[in-house]
């Protein structure tokens, strides 16, 4: 019999990719009423009704970027309190988390940043991601994946030359869900480092250049060796 899987945020844009790309996977979508990441009585109950192996958990306040500075109450709420919930609940009734944090944990300055080197996140967004982290961290059972993930094709008009980063479709990271279930700890989550640029450009020929230098560091990039490995790329 198939592991049962739960992602919240199960009518997010990552989750609906999920939906169409891995149908061999035994995954429950449910939506905000369903599942409350902000109640743990909701939380609780719809664990017990499913009875899950995994929870992924990829609900999260993401952009626009901004709305992190403006409201950063709905922020914290959301991505860490939200997240806190998730795991008190999962280490309470034994499920194994994965969750869904942000390569922009990493301070920015050098790129190739390995999953054991030191965190210092580049905005609000990020912050409130290693929040989610932290409590993430204290359960054993549980996986963190840094990601820098985006819609295909890439939806803005302009694109950063100036910033290195490891964007990838949310294609590819549906691809990689069954592969690293079973994994625990931290995993860089990612493409080839590129600049935001060149990424963008091979599947949107619209887009054009514009510098990022006054909103992020120059290179945020992340070293994917381990996950080349499990991936056998």
């Amino acid at each position: 019999m198939k592991k049962k899987i739960i992602i919240t945020g199960g009518d997010g844009r990552f989750a609906k990719v999920l939906k169409v790309k891995n149908k061999k996977l035994n995954i429950f979508y449910p939506n905000k009423k369903e599942l409350n990441i902000l109640n743990v009585n909701s939380i609780r109950k719809y664990i017990n009704k499913i009875k899950p192996k995994y929870l992924i958990h990829a609900a999260a306040l993401s952009r626009p970027m901004n709305i992190h500075n403006k409201k950063i109450s709905k922020s914290i709420d959301l991505n860490i309190i939200g997240t806190c919930n998730i795991v008190k609940v999962c280490s309470e009734l034994k499920v194994k988390v994965i969750y869904f944090s942000t390569g922009y944990v990493y301070e920015g300055k050098v790129g190739n940043y390995k999953e054991n080197n030191p965190v210092f996140p580049i905005n609000n967004y990020a912050w409130s991601k290693l929040g989610g982290e932290c409590a993430v961290a204290m359960y054993k059972d549980s996986l963190i994946l840094r990601i820098t993930m985006c819609e295909k094709p890439f939806v803005h008009k302009k694109a950063f030359y100036d910033i290195k980063s490891n964007f990838i479709f949310h294609e590819d990271v549906a691809k990689i869900i069954p592969k690293i279930l079973n994994k625990k700890g931290i995993l860089n989550v990612g493409g080839k480092i590129q600049s935001i640029y060149s990424f963008a450009k091979k599947n949107n020929k619209n887009v054009k250049k514009t510098s990022g230098k006054k909103l992020f560091p120059k290179n945020p990039s992340m070293n994917i060796s381990k996950l080349n490995k499990i991936m056998k790329w």
